[in-house]
């Protein structure tokens, strides 16, 4: 009975040549086996020894596939695997039609990029197809539409389609025809519009529809309520028509729901009681109103659980405590009332806690801290009093994130360094009282965001801290404290990844600290500072937001500031006493959102209006499409104008629309958290798929 060849097993190699395989056992030029056989990645028919099945997955492999590559000489090939590999950005081969007996193809995640050959079309074999995790493309000439392409009857054999996380693929969903085979549609993170259109009820096999991230807008169709063998359905992330949540009645085979951001209000569903299979359910960030139904208790399979965002009321249900499977519990930025219940110490499996933004009060319960598995816990902006011991808050070993911010809360602080410490890398706890510097801090070098803001910290800030995660550390706020200077002397703040500093509302002393080249926000005002502004801020590309107001600053304003009108969006220089002329170029730029000279002695613009090349979207603010988290005031447009006065000389420096006072506040303090919220819903969506 033949079997494949050691030449062909080998020629394989030559194709892809780039790590080369494990060559099989060979037995006087053939492979040992005589059965269907699957060694390092080859697979083999047992009847004629054709090669059937290539499984290149992981493979190290790096470079790009020849037109001419014996790969393409496997005429009779029916499965290849080439995911997660490097092709440095090459083109899928046109060459791929040689291969006409694929009925699987996996080359997700593998950094092909481009156009999508049209000749893939031609495999009309095929059940499954992975593209996902690259760059590439659909543009003329070429399939127009791949999905649309498959309901065409072009691909009549295709059930699963996957071209997620393709950001640079565009198009929109055809009308579907009655008929189509297709079990499994992946969209997700794609730059698909329009409208879904109300033929998709037609897909009447489909188990996984998958658009999250996408830029669909228009009506949620009810007919996707008739999709009944659907187990999991991702609309969330896009721009739907507000709309309520009751088309999903019959949808009982869901095993993963996700509607997060979908414009979405009324009441939760009560057909989604009948959901008894639901293991993932995510409704946050909607306008979605009531109580949380206590039949949410009975889905006691459910692992993660997302109600965040939305108008809910009402205490945390008890028959929440039937959920011991949950891992993640979000419930955050809702009107809640009550205290957190004690049986939540029961929930053992807890991996995420989110409760903050709510109306919740009361002492933190005890039982807390038998959530050992716990790496995020979030309980900020509530009314949570009593003291806490940090020593017990340390005791999470797996926490990086703990956000305490905006309650009524006394942290104890501990030197017991003996005990193992988390590794955090985001920590908020602002309004904690701790009156001086955590000690537990000069341990941690995983740090990314640490706001310690309003915690009545004097003097000087240690020369440890400054030691305190040199190469991690993105935002440092330490405003509203009475710290007077730094207790070590530096050229530039030792935080080579720094992002973001907010030092306002101190009484520091002495010249500007100097941040590293990264820094977007630099916010040191209401401070002491003296001398100048230091040439050195004019050479730093990112920065956004520049607030040095009401210091006692002086010398001439460095003309070279000028040249950044076009990447600063806030400039705030008021109350100090800079003199000199105001660079003309500070009306050329497009993204100077908000400036203030006022209370200086500058002299030079009265009233010049922005420049007219510039056009709306062009500024360095994200869009309302990329805010994953809390609304941004943007949304709403520039309104407000800010007017400069100088000391002994009036001039007005308008700059297009100037923001409001809530967008400022907005800019200067959300944009980096934004950013991270956004990577955080990435993440999550990585993760579940």
């Amino acid at each position: 009975m033949p079997c494949c060849s050691s030449s062909k097993a080998l020629s394989l190699m030559s194709p892809l040549l780039l790590i080369p395989l494990l060559i099989p056992t060979l037995h006087h030029g053939k492979l040992m086996e005589k059965a269907v056989i699957a060694v390092h990645g080859v697979e083999c028919d047992r009847d004629s020894g054709h090669v059937i099945g290539l499984d290149l997955s992981s493979s190290f492999l790096y470079g790009s596939i020849d037109s001419n590559s014996t790969l393409f000489h496997l005429v009779h090939l029916r499965r290849l695997n080439l995911s997660d590999n490097d092709f440095n950005n090459s083109e899928i081969p046109s060459e791929i039609r040689n291969l006409p007996r694929l009925f699987d193809l996996n080359l997700s995640f593998s950094a092909f990029s481009g156009q999508i050959p049209a000749e893939i079309l031609e495999l009309s074999k095929l059940v499954s197809m992975d593209l996902g995790l690259n760059s590439l493309k659909l543009q003329k000439p070429g399939p127009q539409h791949l999905v649309e392409a498959l309901t065409n009857l072009e691909l009549p054999n295709l059930r699963f389609l996957s071209i997620r996380f393709n950001p640079y693929l565009t198009g929109y969903l055809p009308e579907f025809q009655s008929g189509s085979q297709l079990e499994l549609l992946l969209l997700e993170e794609t730059s698909f519009s329009g409208e879904l259109p109300e033929s998709i009820g037609n897909l009447k096999s489909l188990k996984e529809f998958d658009v999250a991230g996408c830029y669909f807008s228009g009506v949620i169709p009810s007919s996707l309520g008739k999709l009944t063998k659907l187990n999991s359905l991702d609309l969330s992330y896009n721009n739907f028509t507000p709309g309520t949540l009751d088309w999903l009645g019959n949808l009982t085979k869901l095993n993963l729901l996700s509607m997060t951001q979908t414009n979405s209000y009324g009441n939760i569903p009560s057909s989604i009681r009948n959901f008894t299979q639901l293991t993932y359910l995510y409704l946050e960030v909607n306008e979605l109103t009531g109580q949380i139904p206590s039949w949410i208790g009975n889905h006691t399979q459910l692992i993660e659980l997302y109600l965040g965002g939305n108008n809910l009321h009402g205490p945390i249900p008890s028959s929440i405590r039937n959920l011991t499977q949950l891992t993640y519990l979000y419930l955050e930025h809702n009107e809640l009332t009550g205290q957190i219940p004690s049986w939540i110490g029961n929930h053992t499996q807890l991996i995420k806690l989110f409760l903050s933004g709510n109306k919740l009060h009361g002492q933190i319960p005890g039982s807390i801290y038998r959530l050992q598995n716990l790496e995020e816990l979030d309980l900020a902006h509530n009314f949570f009093s009593g003291t806490l011991e940090l020593n017990f808050l340390l005791s999470f070993r797996n926490l990086v994130a703990l956000q305490l911010t905006g309650n009524n809360l006394s942290l104890l602080n501990s030197q017991n360094a003996t005990i193992p410490l988390p590794k955090f890398e985001l920590l908020t706890l602002d309004e904690c009282n701790l009156g001086e510097f955590p000690s537990f801090l000069r341990y941690q070098n995983h740090l990314e965001l640490l706001d310690l803001d309003d915690n009545k910290l004097e003097g000087h800030i240690p020369k440890w801290f400054m030691n305190m995660s040199t190469m991690t550390l993105e935002s440092l706020s330490l405003a509203g404290n009475f710290l007077t200077g730094f207790e070590q002397s530096f050229e530039i703040l030792p935080w080579n990844k720094l992002r973001s500093l907010n030092l306002h509302s101190n009484k520091l002393h002495g010249s500007l600290p100097t941040p590293p080249p990264a820094i977007f926000e630099y916010e040191v005002s209401n401070n002491k500072f003296t001398g100048e502004i230091p040439k050195v801020f004019c050479n730093l590309a990112s920065l956004s937001v520049f607030e040095l107001s009401n210091n006692s600053l002086s010398g001439k304003l460095p003309p070279c500031l000028g040249n950044k009108s076009s990447t600063i969006s806030a400039l705030n220089l008021g109350d100090n006493t800079v003199s000199g002329g105001v660079p003309e170029t500070f009306t050329s730029g497009c993204s100077l959102r908000v400036v203030d000279f006022s209370q200086n002695i500058l002299e030079g613009l009265c009233g010049k209006p922005l420049s007219g090349n510039c056009r709306d979207g062009e500024d360095s603010l994200p869009t309302p499409k990329e805010d994953e988290g809390s609304e941004s005031p943007l949304e709403f447009g520039w309104k407000a104008v800010s007017i400069g006065y100088t000391v002994g000389l009036v001039i007005g420096v308008i700059i297009g629309s100037i923001m409001n006072t809530r967008e400022y506040e907005w800019l200067v303090n959300n944009y980096f958290v934004r950013l991270q919220r956004k990577g955080q819903n990435l993440k999550t969506r990585l993760h579940r798929s």
